[in-house]
């Protein structure tokens, strides 16, 4: 009878001990969503579209997601490109608190951009934001693009090779026409195709979104 006795108590503490653990800690579900801005040219007056989907982001992820938002630099990606990033606590009101910091900044950043970067390196953003998701060991993993996917690299920059964003889901948004497009509309017909071969060949899922009225296609919901 002590024996049986025994057994149970170590049965409930250790359903105890699985319990404060899944409380304490963020679960197997949670997401991971990096957000790259253009700001080159004359998409800098785009930008408020950008700040309509981050706010969206943010009513749709909870405690335990992962957010971050970076401009598109000419190259040399960095620290220095990120403009807000969070994992949001399991405490719902630290995860507000975290909510609205990241919005003040990324709308201080939109408020202050007055001239774009030069060039253009889309290859180079989406290998940082996809060690960013990656790190986040999250279960859906997100890496969204706001750009017209017009790669404009420096002189000497080699972005001509394969991407690694297995199991990531890479999201084009609002993929805008650019003068030649209409002059030739296969021009930006080719950008989306060749883009979306680079992603599934390296072991991602592409998309595009160009009607931002449909943002509830974005990201999976829980």
């Amino acid at each position: 009878m002590k024996n049986l006795h025994r057994k149970m108590i170590i049965v409930l503490v250790s359903l105890f001990s699985s319990l404060l653990v899944s409380c304490g800690s963020p679960g197997p579900g949670n997401r991971a969503v990096y957000l790259l801005l253009d700001t080159s040219g004359t998409y800098t007056k785009e930008l408020a579209k950008a700040q309509a989907i981050m706010n969206y982001l943010l009513t749709t992820l909870d405690s335990g997601d992962s957010i971050a938002i970076a401009k598109i630099d000419s190259g040399s990606f960095s620290e220095k490109d990120i403009i807000a990033k969070v994992t949001f606590d399991i405490r719902p009101s630290t995860a507000n608190d975290q909510k609205r910091l990241f919005k003040s900044k990324v709308d201080d950043f939109v408020k202050q951009v007055r001239f774009g970067s030069r060039n253009t390196d889309i290859t180079g953003g989406i290998i940082q934001a996809s060690d960013f998701v990656n790190e986040t060991s999250a279960k859906e993993k997100y890496v969204l693009i706001f750009s017209d996917l017009e790669e404009d690299l420096q002189k000497g920059h080699i972005r001509d090779f394969p991407l690694d964003v297995q199991g990531i889901n890479v999201v084009a948004l609002n993929v805008t026409k650019l003068r030649q497009d209409n002059i030739d509309p296969r021009d930006y017909k080719k950008r989306l195709v060749d883009w979306k071969e680079r992603v599934e060949q390296g072991g991602g899922y592409w998309r595009v979104v160009n009607d931002l009225e449909r943002l509830d296609r974005l990201i999976v919901h829980r």
